[in-house]
């Protein structure tokens, strides 16, 4: 009987992946429908500056951030389930605080809350991929499971464009449209997410265990992929927060335009993340190679991207950064961290990873704002963007080229051992 029923129903991985890509969308299109309405806030605040602006993001993305890594070491504890669900809860008070604010400072406080909330899922999600999806298909599961942060992402600035940029429906009207989607999610947790028994065993622990779980949290390629995800993500949401205020004030877009255009970069990062994450597990053994190569291009698009004044060009170099960017790298090196990652503490070990990577999303939206502020252009905010992104990917090559080496010599003397006995 068990197992007529197991054939009505996807397998468990799938439901998971299903699950978390809804997640993901709700997630973005709050992270992005403000953005494209800056200066309707600007103005609805009595005339915000750019750097103000800015720290509605970075408020957001420091209470995300702060939690990455108690999020991880909790998940782990005690199990997913029972953590995605009250910091969803809490995503969904930010985002009501937000749309009932009538200062700048309840909407930052709004912003901490939700963005802690919106924290407690990143571990979650990726140890889900992790520990339930087949092997080879995990960095294909985690392009489909990200496909939903490109699509959350253009729901957000079309949305926002189109319906507040166009006088449709005031502001605050897209605050409480979220929070009804997040209590959507919060039912389909619920009902999809399979509950778990606390994790952690009532036994002693001891200092050694601690210092080792610390070293299996810094080794050398893990160190690198932290860096590069700093140098990916610093890039990412620069696009994310200020690509649209970019196109209206120095391009020439209008209306709905700025939320078509900016919302390119995500959907065409769909088929990007599919198609290389595909390749690498395939060829698993070349995802660093892949990894450096996506960086190098997306880099190198981004610069001719900004430095064109041709709209035309301008849309195409959009398209080609979504189609390289961000979201088709993540997928592979998530799913390369994964064989690093000690089995005891995945989530953790992605909450430190998210950590590092996501403090770029802190900085990003107000440095740029400080120097759009200070120099009347973001051009200067982009180029910065773009040496990071070089600079963290060579320091990724150079850190795994030398641990290469290193394991290489390893395998030369235990070989040379086994030979001698």
């Amino acid at each position: 009987m068990e197992e007529h029923v197991e054939t009505k129903r996807a397998p468990y991985w799938k439901q998971i992946i299903f699950v978390l890509t809804a997640g993901w969308i709700v997630i973005w299109i709050y992270r992005t429908i403000l953005t494209p309405i800056y200066p309707i806030i600007s103005d609805f605040f009595g005339g915000a500056t750019d750097a103000s602006l800015g720290n509605i993001s970075s408020f957001y993305f420091l209470g995300y951030v702060c939690m990455q890594i108690p999020s991880g070491i909790l998940v782990d504890r005690f199990g997913k389930k029972k953590i995605l669900i009250p910091g969803f809860l809490l995503f969904g008070a930010g985002a009501l605080i937000v749309g009932v604010s009538q200062s700048l400072s309840t909407v930052f406080i709004g912003s901490i809350l939700a963005g802690l909330g919106c924290g407690t899922y990143y571990g979650v999600a990726y140890s889900l991929t992790t520990e339930y999806v087949p092997a080879d298909k995990k960095s294909l599961a985690t392009a489909i499971v990200n496909s939903g942060t490109a699509v959350g992402s253009g729901l957000g600035l079309v949305s926002s464009s189109f319906l507040v940029g166009e006088g449709v429906l005031p502001w605050q009207s897209l605050l409480f449209i979220t929070a009804i989607l997040i209590v959507l999610m919060l039912v389909v947790f619920k009902k999809f997410i399979r509950g778990e028994e606390a994790i952690a065993k009532k036994e002693p622990a001891a200092a050694s265990k601690t210092d080792s779980s610390l070293r299996d949290l810094f080794k050398m390629p893990m160190i690198a992929a932290y860096v590069l995800y700093f140098s990916t993500l610093y890039t990412y949401y620069l696009i994310d927060t200020w690509l649209p205020n970019f196109l209206e004030t120095e391009r020439g877009f209008q209306g709905t335009a700025i939320g078509i255009a900016s919302s390119l970069v995500f959907f065409t990062a769909i088929p990007g993340a599919l198609f290389f994450s595909r390749i690498a597990d395939k060829i698993p053994h070349r995802k660093t190679t892949i990894i450096i190569l996506l960086e190098v291009l997306a880099a190198s698009v981004l610069f001719m991207t900004i430095t064109t004044k041709n709209q035309t060009l301008l849309i195409i170099g959009i398209m080609a950064y979504g189609f390289l960017g961000k979201l088709a790298v993540e997928p592979i090196i998530i799913s390369w961290l994964g064989q690093f990652a000690p089995k005891k503490s995945i989530a953790t070990t992605y909450g430190v990873f998210n950590f590092f990577g996501m403090s770029a999303s802190v900085i990003v939206p107000s440095v740029t704002g400080i120097i759009s502020d200070a120099t009347g252009t973001k051009v200067y905010a982009f180029y910065l963007a773009i040496g990071i992104i070089f600079a963290g990917t060579l320091i990724f090559y150079l850190i795994n080229k030398m641990y290469q080496q290193k394991e290489n010599r390893s395998d030369v003397v235990e070989t040379g051992y086994k030979n001698e006995g």
